[in-house]
C-alpha cells in the first residue's frame, strides 16, 4: 500500500472516477447531451480548479528547482531518516515526475529521478515529505494507520466503480434502480472519505518535514519559505481533489434521494 499517492496520479484517479461516475445511472433530465447541467457544472469546476492546481504546481516546482542547496534530494532524505533513528527504510529512484511516494510494505522512499539527483529546495522539500511519512509510520501516527486499514474497503469499492463503468456500457437501463444508485453511492462514499482522511496525512507530513529543514539547517530563512510554498502547492492537489470527490458524492445521494420520493 502506497501511502503518499504522487500527485499526478491522484489527480487522473479523482478525474476518472467522476468520468465513471456520468450519469448514466439517473434518468436523463434536461442538460447538454441529456445529462443535468447540475453535473457539468460541478465537472467543469472540478477540472479548472484541478488544471490550475497542477499547473501552479508544476510551475512553482520550477521555479524552487532553480534555487540551489549542497544535498541532493536523496542525501536530504537519508539524513532525516538517520537523524529520526531510522535505518530499516531504503531509498530508491523511480521513474516519471512528481512520482515520489513512500511504501509502508517494503519500507521504501521512492522519489522521482529529478529529486533523487537535484540538489535543489524543490527536490529536498519533496524528499523530506516522503520521509515524514516514513516517520509517521515509524511513530504510528493515528491518521496513517486509519488510512491504511481502510485500504482493503477503498480497493473493494474501488474494483465495484469500474463494474458499474462496465455494466453500463452493455446494460444502461439496468443502472437505473435505486439499489443499484445506492450500491454506487456507498462505493463513492468509501473512496471519498478516504480522500478526506488522506489530507491530514499529507498535510502532517509535511508539516514534519519543514520542522526538520528548518532544525537540522538544511535551508536558509529564504529557501525554507520556498519549500514551505512548494509543499503548499502539492498539498492543494490533494484538497481539490477531496473536495471534488465530495461534490460529485453529493450530487449522487441527491440522486439518490430524488430516486426515493419517486418510488
Amino acid at each position: 500500500m502506497i501511502v503518499a499517492l504522487d500527485v499526478d496520479f491522484f489527480n487522473n484517479k479523482v478525474m476518472m472516477t467522476h468520468l465513471l461516475s456520468m450519469p448514466f445511472i439517473t434518468p436523463l433530465t434536461l442538460g447538454f447531451f441529456g445529462i443535468p447541467i447540475s453535473y457539468w457544472l460541478i465537472m467543469g469546476a472540478t477540472m479548472i480548479a484541478s488544471l490550475w492546481v497542477s499547473s501552479t504546481l508544476k510551475r512553482r516546482f520550477a521555479e524552487h528547482s532553480q534555487a540551489i542547496i549542497h544535498f541532493t534530494g536523496a542525501q536530504v532524505a537519508e539524513m532525516m531518516l538517520r537523524s529520526h533513528g531510522i535505518n530499516d527504510v531504503r531509498i530508491i529512484q523511480v521513474n516519471g515526475h512528481l512520482t515520489d511516494h513512500y511504501d509502508p510494505v517494503s519500507k521504501t522512499v521512492n522519489l522521482s529521478e529529478s529529486v533523487y539527483h537535484e540538489n535543489n529546495v524543490a527536490a529536498a522539500a519533496v524528499a523530506a515529505h516522503e520521509v515524514g511519512h516514513a516517520v509517521q509510520h515509524q511513530q504510528a501516527y493515528k491518521w496513517l494507520n486509519f488510512r491504511s486499514k481502510m485500504v482493503p474497503a477503498v480497493n473493494i469499492a474501488s474494483q465495484m466503480l469500474n463494474y458499474f463503468m462496465i455494466m453500463s456500457m452493455f446494460g444502461a437501463a439496468m443502472m437505473q434502480s435505486g439499489f443499484m444508485l445506492l450500491l454506487f453511492v456507498a462505493c463513492m462514499a468509501v473512496t471519498t472519505f478516504f480522500a478526506m482522511v488522506t489530507l491530514p496525512v499529507e498535510i502532517d507530513a509535511s508539516r514534519r518535514a519543514l520542522a526538520w529543514m528548518e532544525r537540522s539547517g538544511i535551508s536558509s530563512s529564504i529557501d525554507h519559505d520556498r519549500a514551505k510554498n512548494a509543499l503548499h502547492w502539492a498539498a492543494m492537489t490533494y484538497v481539490v481533489g477531496a473536495l471534488s470527490s465530495a461534490a460529485m458524492l453529493l450530487y449522487y445521494v441527491m440522486q439518490l434521494l430524488g430516486t426515493n420520493r419517486d418510488e
